[in-house]
């Protein structure tokens, strides 16, 4: 059987590109996604919430700490506005990874469906991997990667979901509180490996540093206002290094 080809090879069909992203989400970061949701998943079993509405959250929004969120708003009986703010304020933490990320996206034929598809796949992990790869890829590699990328991400965080639900009776509290905190380790460890700059190292720092000063800040801002405030510190520090140069 031939070797599949290599993601720098040019002139492939799309659905090639597509096996390309699916292979390559066969990762650690693919196994600590789904230990993650298998958490989720029993914090749902846990609250009585409906396994077909967790399923849905995961396909729909993605992005574990607002399904938190949601999931402890409706369990607590919260108004669905302020729910919706809530989701909508810890959520805005995606916008940059995308806006850094969405260029890559990009074919030689633009298409604003697909690009806003390939978006709608942006959080940590896709958009971690994604400034590593897909700048070494053709222009029309790029969709057709991401979508295979992010399917895959997205289908084994839906089975890590329901898998926690159905064992939520086997699984001790403490094991399921500590499975989520495996995608915060997993992606700091992600990060430093593709840490390359200066200003990648201090904003690396700068996060660290800023994230116990902001935790006591009413709002549920902390996360955003460190990563904002140490991001544009890195900026500037990193410029000003590089000058001196």
């Amino acid at each position: 059987m031939n070797a599949p080809p290599s993601l720098h090879d040019a002139h492939h069909a799309p659905p090639v590109y597509f096996l390309q992203g699916m292979r390559k989400a066969v990762s650690v970061p693919a196994l600590v996604l789904f230990a993650s949701y298998l958490g989720f998943g029993a914090v749902l079993h846990g609250v009585g919430f409906p396994l077909g509405a967790g399923i849905a959250s995961t396909l729909l929004v993605w992005a574990l700490p607002a399904q938190l969120i949601l999931i402890g708003g409706l369990a607590a009986g919260t108004a669905l506005p302020a729910i919706a703010l809530a989701v909508g304020l810890s959520s805005m933490r995606l916008l940059p990874m995308v806006v850094s990320v969405a260029p890559y996206m990009r074919g030689p034929r633009r298409s604003l469906f697909w690009e806003l598809v390939c978006a709608h796949f942006v959080a940590m992990t896709v958009w971690l991997e994604g400034l590593r790869m897909l700048p070494h890829l053709p222009g029309e590699a790029r969709v057709p990667f991401t979508l295979g990328l992010g399917l895959s991400l997205i289908g084994v965080s839906c089975l890590g979901t329901v898998t926690g639900y159905t064992m939520a009776g086997e699984v001790p509290g403490w094991i399921a509180a500590g499975l989520l905190l495996l995608t915060p380790l997993s992606f700091t460890v992600l990060m430093v490996r593709n840490a390359v700059s200066a200003t990648d190292w201090l904003a690396l720092a700068a996060g660290l540093i800023l994230m116990p000063l902001t935790l006591n800040l009413g709002g549920g801002l902390d996360l955003m206002i460190s990563g904002i405030g140490g991001g544009t510190l890195a900026f500037i520090g990193g410029r000003l290094m590089e000058r001196r140069r």
